[in-house]
């Protein structure tokens, strides 16, 4: 149910040309992966994405609106193929650079050989939680959470300052003329 109403609001937000209805659409569209991610006993992700897509991602679009239109523009005839080559070139500067990225699941790879076996192993009967991701960044891992999020929690309140003050400063500026009389 909840793949078929992503969907629904990616197809819908392909369609719609009013920008405030876009964005609310992706934030309906971001509570819904966040609860894609729940169903999935994937907690963490789910905060994150509740926080961050739909919470600081749609405040900085609405307010991007509202120093913009709301409307999109008429797409022009003309398709240019300079932002299709941005696109490729940075696809293949990615796609190069995981390549040398040990393989995914090898039980050879550095990152097994540290505290991930402890976690697996204990992480059920120390924290109780099922979900060893999420029994990590709540429990083991909880200072760091705290840290992460409370700076994410700071840059917002810091962009959102830095706009009003932006806004606040240009609607004090004294009006100026249409045109300079000759001496």
């Amino acid at each position: 149910m909840l793949l078929s109403l992503l969907v629904v609001t990616a197809l819908a937000v392909i369609r719609l040309r009013d920008l405030f209805a876009v964005v609310m659409l992706f934030g309906i569209y971001s509570l819904l992966s966040a609860s894609l991610f729940v169903v999935l006993d994937a907690v963490d992700v789910a905060f994150t994405e509740a926080a961050v897509g739909a919470g600081v991602a749609t405040v900085f679009m609405l307010g991007t609106l509202a120093l913009t239109t709301s409307r999109e523009k008429t797409p022009s005839t003309h398709k240019p193929l300079l932002p299709l080559l941005a696109v490729l070139v940075t696809g293949a500067a990615l796609i190069y650079g995981t390549s040398d990225i040990p393989p995914y699941g090898d039980p050879g790879n550095p990152i097994h050989h540290h505290v991930a076996p402890r976690y697996l192993e204990d992480s059920a009967d120390e924290i109780g939680i099922p979900n060893v991701v999420s029994s990590v960044l709540a429990s083991y891992r909880s200072y760091d959470t705290l840290g992460e999020t409370t700076v994410v929690f700071t840059a917002a309140i810091g962009v959102l300052l830095l706009i009003g003050g932006a806004r606040r400063r240009r609607s004090e500026e004294p009006p100026r003329p249409d045109h300079e009389e000759d001496a």
